[in-house]
């Protein structure tokens, strides 16, 4: 947590703001006590795209045991 005064809040303000990171808090204050807490909101993480683990599994042995247990789902 990093704490300015009010005067550099109003000095540099857009610049605060772009430099924090998601989940940074910025307090701000007026003759040494906190009168404002500025939190960066956490961004939405992208949905992953379909596809993008393709290749990352390995089956190393079918088990035509466990597949009768589904044999009336197959086609």
């Amino acid at each position: 947590m990093v704490s300015i005064t009010i005067q550099e809040a109003q000095a540099k303000l857009p610049d605060l703001i772009h430099k924090l990171k998601p989940g940074d808090e910025l307090v701000i204050t007026e003759n040494n006590q906190p009168i404002a807490v500025l939190v960066a909101s956490p961004q939405a993480q992208p949905r992953p795209l379909p596809g993008r683990g393709k290749g990352m599994l390995t089956i190393l042995a079918e088990d035509n045991e466990y597949l009768e247990n589904f044999k009336e789902y197959m086609p």
